[in-house]
């Protein structure tokens, strides 16, 4: 026995004991004589990405199938059939968004105290204000330094583009439809309806004496097709906090909301296998249908190669240098994590429809609580639109530059906070940028026919966008997750050095017992153990003399 006990010490001296359990994070620590095979590593970091590592082949092979197969001759009907995996894709996507953004939402609202909720709404209102400032201001100074609208003398013309081009719209009745759908007549109709203001010419004679006759033009309400997201998503929160107050009567359908919430991840988490293979097939579709390439290049490439550096610059620098600022934790070891969700953003150009999958990763790959992703992130993917910002700025000032139309300190001012400002209300879907871009060419006094020349090469530059609007949501929800984890640490201090004030020289010593020794150390055993043998034998000695 003593020499078992001499061997178990020298281990515990030599931090042998514990070779072989896994550590704190998951891993094993190494093993003596049993080291783990180059192979086996190479196979078990292949199954920990492989989802990731599905996407990337994806939007390559995309590529390469989309180049081959526009030497191929194909008709518009086996276009469309070759993108059909891709739109699948969308369609399942768009399918799980309603129920996941109401849902995630209300439970959400409902799991955190108002006045914590206020403060996370606001800090996240703060971020995402911020960066879609610093993400106008990097468009505006980029479009200034490249100049891509000053190079060619003469504007460039793209066919099949002209009707497209939204109805200049006033700014005012553009922020009134943007508080109009805040409130939504109708929570059915906001599923697949939002408001939309619509002119209409008015007439009038004047009878003054003088036959005068003034049109005006007069708006009017309509309900176009597009989700309203903004409706659903404030009602959402309000119904969450409703059913906070009720208290005991409101638990059962929290309850509800909390097991379709889950129920809906669960059917995500299937829906992510399948997306390398649709995300292969749209890009594929998107590459087949480009007809002219070279010639639209040539003529907007600046303007392209201005977005997309853009672009770079505030997702791979602006946006992680925030984030290891206020964190001090690696923010391309978080990018990573949320790399299916940015391959998915590009295919299928849609901050909405990888919601769902920016939930899965976020919460799975980068260790932010299911209460803050499901706060923060349908509100982010409403509010937040970094690239459209940063694209609809870079769009004004190429556009001033190819009507000759030099702008001034006012008026670069006005395309920062109009951008900014219009960017909250714009659509989460494919091309939702260009639609607000009518807004910021009217308030600084722009031609909006030339949108036209914006969306011929939309659908190349929308999809940077959208990969920067999600990067930016999932940036905001980790730092909300380091700021409540910070404010945990605090209250968790707070209540220790609490504990140990009270338990000070100062307060006064619990009663003891006089029975029970206090612990003392091993160099008075002895003394302890020769006091309890005396007393035992004057103990005897009392039994003797009595008998």
């Amino acid at each position: 026995m003593d020499e078992k006990m001499d061997i178990e010490e020298r281990k515990l001296s030599n931090g042998e004991t514990h070779l072989g359990e896994p550590l704190a994070n998951g891993t094993k620590s190494p093993n003596k004589g049993n080291r783990e095979p180059l192979s086996q590593r190479v196979k078990r970091l292949v199954m920990a990405n492989l989802l990731v590592i599905l996407t990337v082949a994806g939007v390559i092979v995309g590529v390469l199938i989309g180049l081959g197969a526009q030497y191929a001759g194909l008709t518009q009907t086996q276009v469309i059939y070759i993108g059909f995996p891709g739109e699948l894709l969308i369609r399942l996507l768009k399918m799980i968004i309603i129920p996941l953004v109401v849902c995630s939402l209300v439970s959400g609202s409902a799991s955190i105290d108002p006045k914590a909720l206020g403060k996370l709404g606001g800090w996240a209102m703060l971020f995402f204000l911020v960066t879609t400032l610093i993400a106008s201001t990097i468009g505006v100074v980029m479009a200034l330094i490249i100049t891509p609208g000053s190079g060619s003398v003469v504007k460039p013309k793209v066919q099949g583009f002209g009707d497209d081009v939204p109805v200049a719209k006033e700014v005012i009745d553009s922020f009134l439809d943007l508080i109009r759908n805040i409130f939504p007549s109708n929570l059915v109709s906001a599923a697949f309806q939002s408001y939309a203001t619509s002119y209409k010419l008015v007439t009038k004679n004047d009878t003054d004496g003088n036959l005068t006759v003034s049109v005006e033009k007069v708006p009017y309400g309509t309900d176009q097709d597009g989700m309203n997201i903004l409706g659903l998503v404030v009602f959402a929160i309000v119904f969450g906090v409703a059913l906070r107050k009720l208290g005991e009567e409101g638990e059962i359908l929290i309850k509800f909301f909390n097991s379709f919430n889950e129920a809906t991840m669960v059917l995500v988490s299937w829906i992510m296998w399948y997306a390398p293979f649709g995300i292969m097939f749209l890009v594929a579709g998107k590459i087949v249908e480009m007809d002219d390439v070279g010639t639209l290049f040539a003529s907007l490439g600046k303007y392209i190669a201005c977005c997309i550096i853009g672009h770079a610059i505030h997702g791979l620098l602006v946006l992680p240098a925030i984030y290891f600022i206020i964190t001090r934790k690696n923010p391309y070891t978080f990018l990573w994590g949320i790399f299916t969700a940015l391959a998915t953003a590009f295919g299928t150009s849609s901050s909405s429809a990888t919601l769902p999958l920016m939930m899965k990763c976020v919460e799975e790959n980068n260790g932010v609580s299911k209460h803050i992703s499901r706060f923060i992130l349908p509100i982010g993917a409403t509010v937040n639109m970094d690239g459209a910002a940063l694209f609809q700025c870079v769009a004004a000032v190429f556009i001033a530059q190819l009507n000759n139309t030099p702008l001034n300190f006012i008026q670069v001012i006005t395309i920062l906070v109009t951008a900014t400002a219009s960017s909250v209300g714009a659509a989460g879907i494919p091309a939702g940028g260009v639609l607000t871009l009518a807004i910021i060419l009217e308030a600084v006094g722009l031609p909006t026919n030339d949108i036209s020349l914006i969306l011929a090469v939309d659908w190349l530059v929308d999809r940077t966008c959208t990969v920067l609007n999600v990067e930016g949501d999932a940036f905001g929800a980790g730092l909300l997750q380091n700021f409540v984890d910070r404010a945990a640490k605090r209250e968790k201090e707070a209540e220790l050095s609490e504990v140990r004030l009270e338990g000070g020289p100062s307060a006064a010593g619990p009663e003891r017992s006089p029975l029970i020794l206090p612990l003392i150390g091993p160099a008075h055993l002895i003394g302890v153990r020769d006091s309890a043998a005396s007393a035992k034998k004057s103990l005897a000695g009392e039994k003797e003399s009595v008998m």
